[in-house]
């Protein structure tokens, strides 16, 4: 997009509900620059990774205008979105903002990376932004940010097939970085308790391994007060490694499965 429409249209979503504290600071900011749709999961769907609803219905309830409420994920709230609720193709979407940091490998649990990528599945510009802390979720400075960068992107685009994570910390000391997305650096926690029927049960939780962190990703820059923002692209082929194994090619096309006898009534064995 060589310029920015007089009025934009901007679609907001979420994988923390419609009623969340982030998706709410992200509309007010964004009011006075463009025209909003708001499209959410009418409750939190944190963690839920691409998942789509198959084996069952999606309904919405119009809670304004401009504004719906879904029974779904939030990769099925902007595939209603973009198929159902907005008269036209937004110009850009933005997920979030989330509370809680999406970082290193938590980018393939989250529901807020997987509505960006729904949206750039459709080819729709987009980019995901969270607040990356614990405890402290003040999201002024997260919307502040977000209403410099979808302006930057309205003006000029983004690259073919890529969105962008942006992690902002708090406090923020004003200062951005471009980042890789870190490896993971975080080990798995599974607290057990004894719920009342006296059945175990497990509760996921994460520890963070900080000599682990490398100095160009998005962990690091967090850590150092600064925004993260990581480009993040659709295409998941390691492009190297299709041509590192490239001689397997020949040995591939020898592989083969004997096809199992027939036993279906009628048919002889």
């Amino acid at each position: 997009m060589s310029a920015m429409k007089n009025t934009p249209t901007i679609l907001l979503t979420n994988d923390d509900g419609i009623h969340a504290e982030g998706l709410l600071a992200l509309e007010e900011s964004l009011q006075e620059h463009a025209q909003l749709i708001v499209v959410a999961p009418h409750v939190e769907r944190s963690a839920s990774s691409h998942a789509v609803s198959l084996q069952q219905p999606i309904r919405y309830e119009k809670i304004s205008e401009r504004k719906f409420a879904v029974e779904g994920t939030p990769a099925d709230s902007v595939i209603l979105a973009l198929n159902q609720l907005c008269k036209t193709q937004p110009d850009l979407v933005i997920a979030g903002i989330n509370r809680g940091g999406n970082m290193g490998e938590n980018i393939f649990y989250s529901g807020t990376l997987a509505a960006a990528f729904e949206a750039l599945l459709n080819r729709v510009p987009a980019f995901a932004i969270s607040v990356a802390s614990r405890e402290d979720f003040r999201f002024d400075a997260a919307a502040a940010f977000a209403v410099q960068l979808a302006l930057k992107i309205l003006r000029g685009g983004l690259p073919k097939g890529v969105l962008l994570n942006v992690n902002v910390p708090v406090p923020w000391r004003n200062g951005v970085r471009l980042t890789r997305q870190s490896r993971k650096v975080t080990k798995n926690l599974l607290v057990e308790g004894l719920d009342p029927r006296g059945r175990n049960y497990y509760w996921l939780h994460e520890q963070v391994d900080f000599s682990r962190i490398e100095p160009d990703t998005d962990y690091a820059a967090v850590l150092a007060g600064q925004v993260s923002v990581t480009p993040l692209q659709i295409d998941r082929t390691d492009y190297n490694a299709l041509q590192q194994l490239g001689e397997w090619g020949e040995e591939l096309k020898s592989f083969s499965i004997a096809s199992p006898p027939d036993t279906r009534a009628g048919r002889s064995p």
